[in-house]
């Protein structure tokens, strides 16, 4: 196709894979990076508000998956500000690169979390449903799309995608749930009917692929797929597809909280989340059902 795709986080989890599959359509893909160590790298530092703007010139897509992690560290009053600037800010030295340059790129995608939800129990939640809560996870992914809302007020074609649990062994929830599988124990957390809103990773990528390749494409979509599970169901599948004998035991929900803090919302909020209008708009899975996706993760 030749067009140019530049990535700010292209090093994470869901980037280094999207990457491989841009490259594999014929993308030419740049990356920007604290540390360039490749032609294809460009330097930027969001916090100090600068961009090599050779960057930007040129880019026909910006995809925008940077951001601290949110489960990486406890939720210090610190930790919580990095979540949120990391990613506003980033948002923000690139809409004024595109400002500055005059180059508006064709398509805007956006990474966001279904952690806008909030602790939502049994209901579907659509993309038009206010948050349940102002718990952290919501009050910090609104402030995400905020700043992806005034990249696209610039006139830009933008895409925000909240994205689910996503499911790959070397990274996400699955490596967690894998290491006390290793030795025999299916943890799960409280009583493991929180539901579990997730997608295989390469259906997310997918996704920012079709949102290029669909120029109608625009606004906000779950990335989760059709199906979510409870928690336990989602452990108990997974010990499954990788031949494991377990046994099953809780993790209780006050020893998460004193153990985590606040960021136990993680793992405990249940979050029943509609994959309905991505399929609506003509988005196909590869992998709808837990079952299938856990096969194809764990295939040697």
């Amino acid at each position: 196709m030749g067009k140019t795709v530049l990535i700010a986080g292209g090093s994470g989890f869901i980037g280094r894979r999207l990457v491989e599959m841009l490259q594999a359509q014929g993308y030419s893909v740049r990356l920007l990076t604290r540390t360039p160590r490749a032609p294809h790298h460009y330097a930027w530092d969001p916090s100090a508000g600068q961009i090599d703007d050779a960057a930007v010139q040129g880019a026909d897509v910006v995809i925008h998956l940077a951001g601290a992690g949110i489960a990486e560290k406890r939720w210090t009053p610190a930790r919580k500000q990095l979540i949120i600037a990391s990613r506003t800010e980033s948002a923000r030295v690139l809409r004024e690169a595109f400002q500055r340059l005059q180059h508006l790129p064709e398509v805007y995608l956006a990474a966001s979390a279904i952690g806008y939800y909030g602790n939502s129990g049994e209901r579907w939640m659509t993309e038009d449903d206010a948050p349940a809560d102002r718990g952290f996870l919501s009050t910090s992914t609104i402030e995400w799309e905020r700043a992806t809302e005034t990249v696209s007020a610039l006139g830009i074609r933008t895409v925000v995608f909240r994205i689910g649990i996503v499911l790959e062994q070397e990274g996400g929830a699955l490596r967690e749930i894998l290491r006390p599988l290793r030795f025999g124990i299916g943890a799960y957390f409280a009583d493991g009917q929180a539901w579990y809103s997730w997608i295989h990773r390469d259906d997310v990528c997918r996704m920012f692929l079709w949102a290029l390749h669909h120029p109608r494409a625009e606004g906000i979509y779950n990335a989760v797929a059709p199906h979510p599970v409870r928690n336990r169901e989602l452990v108990r599948a997974t010990a499954r597809a990788m031949g494991r004998w377990a046994v099953y035991v809780p993790a209780p929900a006050f020893a998460l909280r004193l153990a985590l803090g606040e960021m136990a919302d993680v793992v405990l909020n249940s979050t029943r989340v509609s994959a309905e209008k991505i399929r609506q708009a003509g988005f196909s899975f590869q992998y709808p059902h837990l079952e299938e996706a856990l096969a194809h993760i764990f295939t040697p």
